[in-house]
């Protein structure tokens, strides 16, 4: 099932669609006509795409919601004061509990973005999607090897199909200026770890499988999902490839969500690679199978939990997706505040080897801060400006920083045949 919102109605409510796989889209309430598009004046005109992770999540299903009813939520506020400064056309928000019916996005819509916050300007998204992630979710399989199936707390989590306590926990939301071809969006949630070519499939330190084959079977590659979220810009159709992959830590020797991670990422490589579309084990959840066609343009976004150089993870599958051919060659953006901070946090950071201008999370040891968030344009595209959104102390908005452990990553796109 999908459910996807894809227009503004009147006021603040925001169109709610559903359709089952392969079926199209069919309104479960309150759908209005599609509103008018605020126009770039060129088509060439700069198009603004961002990444956040949020960290509006919580332990018990709703409780987010909840949290925010008001609109007085300080890091919510915070949040949402970020976008506003930055303003992007496209943006993910990673870790946005989900709900079937949207609740939760109605309210960080109606009550946060909409309202300007600490003197920013408010803003307001017409288009938006979300759908049904793995996190939560009970597998009926003993995922983390202890010998049983689900558990109380932390134990429960490992053996769902993607770690969560409740399902939709640490969900993804796509908000979009222009209009989303909902009939078009491709889903990969319920593609089986085992279909990838040659997966990173854990082992024990003896060389045992650490996943028997009954279960590895059944596992699912994505521990959130990866969508292709087609959109309609003023300059042509983009797909925004979106996802948020495991953090390659939490477990053992096995490496399991090490390895995971990297497939995860492989994914990506995979859809990318299969321009013609002959790949028949690349599925999406509504039985359509191959890649993403070698014409089309699009922006890879995502916290994707893996640095090139520091921290847990295999980097090699990092590096691979970066320098895909058809990923577009730009250095990466940067902060101020991450070098800041890099200096004066905690001393795990001076034995890091990347540049903390590229740092976009801000942890304690035994990581440290880390480059895990990623907008990644096609070739095809030229990046006019770009940033990390972590002022020093003291510039304005250093503290509104301080609302997720991750930073906001943006890029300002024009196609590469623009006038400068």
């Amino acid at each position: 099932m999908r459910f996807i919102v894809r227009a503004a109605a009147a006021l603040f409510g925001l169109a709610v669609a559903a359709g089952c796989a392969g079926s199209g889209a069919t309104p479960i309430r309150g759908a209005a006509d599609r509103p008018a598009v605020e126009p770039m004046a060129d088509p060439t005109q700069r198009l603004r795409v961002a990444q956040f992770n949020v960290a509006l999540f919580a332990n018990e299903a709703d409780g987010v919601r909840q949290r925010l009813a008001g609109g007085a939520d300080e890091n919510a506020r915070r949040i949402a004061a970020i976008i506003q400064r930055q303003r992007p056309d496209l943006l993910l928000l990673n870790e946005v509990d989900f709900d079937a019916e949207g609740r939760l996005a109605d309210v960080l819509q109606r009550e946060y973005l909409q309202v300007g916050q600490f003197g920013e300007a408010p803003i307001h998204y017409p288009y938006r999607y979300f759908a049904p992630v793995n996190t939560g979710v009970a597998s009926g399989l003993d995922i983390n090897g202890d010998g049983q199936v689900g558990g109380p707390g932390r134990l429960y989590g490992e053996d769902a199909f993607g770690f969560g306590l409740h399902p939709g926990q640490y969900g993804m939301l796509v908000l979009s200026r222009f209009p989303i071809d909902a009939e078009r969006v491709r889903t990969f949630r319920l593609l089986k770890w085992s279909a990838l070519p040659e997966p990173r499939r854990p082992r024990h330190p003896d060389g045992r499988w650490f996943h028997a084959d009954a279960v590895w079977s059944q596992l699912r590659l994505s521990s959130k999902s990866h969508w292709d979220v087609p959109v309609r810009t003023p300059g042509g159709v983009l797909h925004f490839l979106v996802s948020h992959p495991t953090p390659p830590s939490f477990d053992g020797p096995e490496d399991r969500n090490g390895r995971r991670n990297a497939d995860e990422l492989a994914l990506w490589r995979h859809y990318l690679d299969d321009a013609d579309g002959r790949a028949a084990w690349l599925c999406d959840d509504a039985g359509q199978c191959g890649g993403l066609a070698a014409d089309a343009p699009f922006v890879l976004a995502g916290d994707l939990n893996n640095d090139r150089n520091d921290g847990s993870g295999h980097h090699e599958a990092i590096v691979a997706l970066i320098e895909h051919p058809r990923v577009l060659r730009h250095p990466f953006p940067t902060s101020a505040g991450g070098v800041h901070a890099a200096r004066t946090g905690h001393p795990v950071n001076a034995r890091h080897r990347g540049d903390p201008a590229h740092d976009t999370s801000q942890f304690g040891p035994p990581s440290g801060n880390l480059h895990l968030d990623y907008v990644l344009p096609s070739s095809g595209f030229r990046v006019v400006d770009s940033g990390v959104f972590w002022p020093t102390p003291g510039q304005p908005g250093a503290d509104w920083a301080e609302a997720s452990d991750h930073r906001m990553v943006w890029v300002d796109l024009v196609p590469a045949n623009a006038s400068p």
